[in-house]
């Protein structure tokens, strides 16, 4: 029994030991690569910092400040959200975070994001950082190298232009549905706030995804199917369980999507053994969307091998077909990584687009003065056209050159779903920034951060801004700064980048910014990333999130709610200036909330916070309409 404690001494003097030697490995490599570097106690995205960090960082606190003054905030697994630019302003554009376990680069600097994504081979994804998305097997997300090429190969076919006409229809489609369920069948002003924005935006993009991806109608409360509507679609858009399913489809995605991250944390086994009912739900879901899309594989693959032709981008009738069709004999995919990729689309093509438009609208409402210009250009472009007649290619260019286009590039500016970009070296390599050459270690961690590149005052136009006296507004939302500053070289940074991957992939190849609009040096903006990496589904996205907007506010404006400080009668009798005192309380109370946004696996409002809003008939406003006139 003796030898224990000493078993235990000798372990913990190892660990110990073997820490400091790799903490001095660490700050050796740091200091070779001439960067500078900051020294942790542990890495901040360390899984066991990241579970426990709240239950340390005050009790830290309590130890004298120059101990912590220079790193501790670091600690906080949100402060690149929380912080944007700052850390970068103080320590340099690209700078290491140096602990035991790991070397980590974290950068803002347009020219090192420019290189690091252009040469893919150089500095590949860091898988690693996405092994809870191998649920189902490996997918266009999870791989590198040769197997990325393979899925990527197989999945871009159906992200062509025609497609993204058919995510244009049915973007319009569904957001008359959510309009519906607003205000009524008559469209009035909704008087009760709405509460429930972020849910909505949810579904809608899930709805959405569902239809174009998938092949599955999905609709919204009291929406019925029209008679002699496809079995098949009844199946999974129905509200009812479909047979052998305690769940409907709706409801197993929404329940999946709302606990997924503790559903791809911790083993399924551990989530059955806990009493709590949303626990279990939780697990129900997971159960649930396995068997419906085993369900819908067997017949997407049924369809292939009888050669019946797939109507629209149907994302998994296409695999199927290119898998197990008539003219393919053998499988590209497994069926696991035809399913694996249906999720990531699930997941990829719904919260981050979802999330865009629920901050959009969210902002415009804050800002009065841009919803009145995005919908005087909404007006310009569609003259007054029912939706139904809306036409995609005579649209699209329009609406991407418009308000609605900036509007949506400068919610994704300061609020983009994703806010850093793992990658990875495994071998050393050179990196030449500001006209400097450094060196990147081997086995260094890469954050590519977005949230603080969308921030960088050397990229952006700004002016003074109106809500922080003293400061620029680079993290105000002004979309006009998408028409500022055009006549500079909008071709900046976009120079080829030596050994940088010219392969073709497939998927869409053009630019997301619209040539009209203010266009940042590349690297610095990177919403849906850039290279052969950038996201497969972007064009869908920005097409499907400017349709939405379009619909909403051709016909209604979006107000915050100041039920907080006075009622819908109290509001009527108030004179202009009262309105626009209450106004401005709403308003800040509604930035404070947005700031409080955190990631889990996208930027978002998280643990009951929301912002209410107002759906009010355009001609019915009682703020927006006025409220900050210049």
């Amino acid at each position: 029994m003796a030898l224990i404690p000493v078993a235990i001494a000798v372990l913990v003097a190892y660990q110990i030991i073997s820490s400091a030697l790799r903490l001095r490995h660490h700050i050796n490599e740091a200091k070779r690569s001439g960067l500078p570097y900051i020294v942790l106690p542990c890495s901040p995205f360390w899984i066991g910092w990241q579970v426990t960090h709240k239950l340390w960082i005050p009790l830290i606190k309590l130890l004298p400040k120059s101990w912590w003054d220079g790193w501790l905030d670091i600690m906080n697994p949100n402060f690149v959200y929380r912080t944007r630019h700052e850390w970068f302003a103080k320590v340099g554009e690209s700078f290491f975070l140096v602990s035991p376990g790991r070397l980590m680069l974290l950068t803002d600097n347009a020219e090192t994001i420019r290189t690091i994504t252009l040469k893919r081979e150089q500095f590949p994804k860091w898988t690693a950082v996405y092994n809870i998305l191998r649920q189902f097997g490996e997918n266009v997300l999870t791989t590198e190298s040769s197997i990325w090429r393979m899925h990527r190969k197989v999945t871009s076919p159906s992200f062509n232009e025609k497609n993204a006409a058919l995510v244009f229809r049915e973007a319009i489609a569904q957001t008359q549905g959510m309009l519906r369920m607003w205000a009524g069948p008559e469209g009035n002003t909704r008087k009760e706030p709405l509460v429930s924005l972020q849910r909505d935006t949810m579904r809608l993009a899930l709805n959405i995804i569902s239809y174009v991806g998938f092949g599955m109608r999905l609709l919204w409360p009291g929406e019925t199917h029209a008679a002699g509507t496809d079995p098949k679609l009844l199946k999974y858009g129905s509200h009812k369980p479909s047979a052998g399913h305690q769940l409907s489809f709706t409801d197993t995605m929404e329940f999946l999507l709302e606990h997924l991250l503790i559903l791809l944390v911790f083993p399924r086994w551990i989530l059955k053994l806990l009493p709590f009912e949303k626990i279990k739900k939780a697990v129900l879901s997971y159960d649930e969307y396995v068997k419906y899309m085993n369900e819908l594989l067997d017949e997407k693959i049924e369809d292939a091998r009888k050669g019946d032709h797939i109507e629209g981008m149907d994302l998994m009738g296409q695999l199927a077909k290119s898998c197990f069709g008539t003219d393919n004999k053998d499988a590209t995919l497994t069926r696991e990584e035809i399913i694996s990729n249906a999720f990531i689309m699930f997941v990829a093509g719904h919260e981050t687009t979802a999330n865009t438009i629920h901050f959009t609208l969210i902002f415009l409402a804050m800002n009065p003065d841009a919803q009145r210009k995005i919908q005087k250009d909404i007006d310009d472009i569609l003259q007054g056209q029912d939706p139904k007649d809306w036409d995609y290619d005579s649209l699209v260019n329009p609406m991407t050159a418009s308000m609605i286009g900036a509007a949506m590039h400068e919610t994704m500016r300061l609020m983009s779903p994703v806010v850093v970009i793992p990658k990875v070296t495994y071998s050393d390599q050179p990196l030449v920034m500001d006209g400097n050459k450094y060196v990147i270690p081997k086995d260094t961690g890469i954050s590519l951060v977005t949230i603080s590149a969308h921030v960088n005052p050397r990229y952006w136009p700004t002016r003074p801004s109106k809500i922080t006296p003293g400061k620029s507004n680079i993290l105000d939302y002004v979309p006009e700064r998408w028409f500022q500053s055009l006549d500079k070289d909008s071709s900046a940074g976009s120079e080829d980048v030596a050994g940088a991957d010219s392969e073709d992939f497939g998927g869409f190849q053009g630019s997301d910014i619209n040539a009209q609009l203010f266009r940042p040096e590349r690297g610095s903006y990177i919403p849906f990333s850039d290279g052969a990496r950038s996201c497969l589904g972007r064009r869908i996205a920005v097409v499907e999130m400017m349709a939405a907007l379009a619909v909403i506010f051709r016909s209604y404006s979006v107000e915050l709610a100041v039920d907080e400080w006075a009622s819908q009668e109290q509001v009527d009798q108030m004179s202009r200036e009262e309105r626009a005192r209450i106004y401005r309380k709403a308003q800040d109370t509604s930035r404070w909330t947005v700031g409080q946004a955190t990631t889990r696996l996208t930027l978002n409002l998280h643990d009951g916070q929301y912002v209410p809003v107002r759906i009010v008939k355009r001609g019915e406003e009682k703020f927006v309409d006025w409220v900050d006139r210049e």
